[in-house]
């Protein structure tokens, strides 16, 4: 099994997540990029990896549940997903430190109006041509206490069944990870669908 995990703002691959799926999930495969700020080239850079690496899994944290849900035909579990990226990334205009190493280094990176209307426009067209396939393809996991986001009714309505509560806040723990998010993966899902 191959995983691609897709990192939120202002972190990088090397984020706790990624290094829990590859406890977790051993001996799968995890890819775990750094991608640009910039959302043309984060989605080129994604939808590359995806082409050329044929993950069987995609897993998206926050901005990266945004992303992800971006890459169709792939099967696909949005961590908290930030629906609406232009609004947390419009109060934080200028410069913003990096919370994860970076493999090149970068300490820090730049929010300005162009990245803001880049990710309206992404945000303008993220529901459009889904079918009955992309649907089952997508599942969405949604803290209960989540202090950045709370999208679930509107992932709901847009793939009704298939949003998932669990009782934690935006970033997800280990043990959150491993009793929530590793039955999505594995498909044992004995727990009722529900939404925040």
């Amino acid at each position: 099994m191959k995983v691609l995990f897709i990192h939120g703002l202002a972190s990088s691959g090397a984020y706790k997540t990624a290094s829990t799926l590859n406890t977790l999930l051993r001996p799968c495969e995890v890819i775990s990029p750094d991608f640009p700020i910039e959302p043309d080239m984060a989605m080129a850079m994604l939808r590359g990896i995806v082409e050329e690496e044929e993950p069987d899994l995609v897993v998206g944290l926050s901005l990266g549940g945004f992303l992800a849900q971006k890459l169709r035909g792939v099967r696909k579990i949005l961590i908290n997903p930030d629906l609406h990226p232009s609004i947390l990334l419009s109060s934080k205009m200028g410069e913003v430190e990096y919370l994860s190493p970076r493999k090149d280094g970068a300490r820090s990176f730049f929010i300005d109006e162009a990245i803001v209307e880049g990710y309206r426009a992404l945000e303008d067209g993220q529901f459009d041509a889904l079918d009955a396939a992309e649907v089952a393809l997508t599942d969405g996991m949604f803290a209960d206490a989540d202090e950045m986001v709370r999208c679930g009714d509107e992932f709901e309505a847009h793939y009704p069944g298939h949003a998932h509560s669990y009782p934690g806040t935006h970033l997800p723990t280990f043990p959150e990870i491993k009793n929530y998010l590793l039955p999505l993966v594995t498909g044992d899902t004995r727990t009722e669908n529900n939404t925040n």
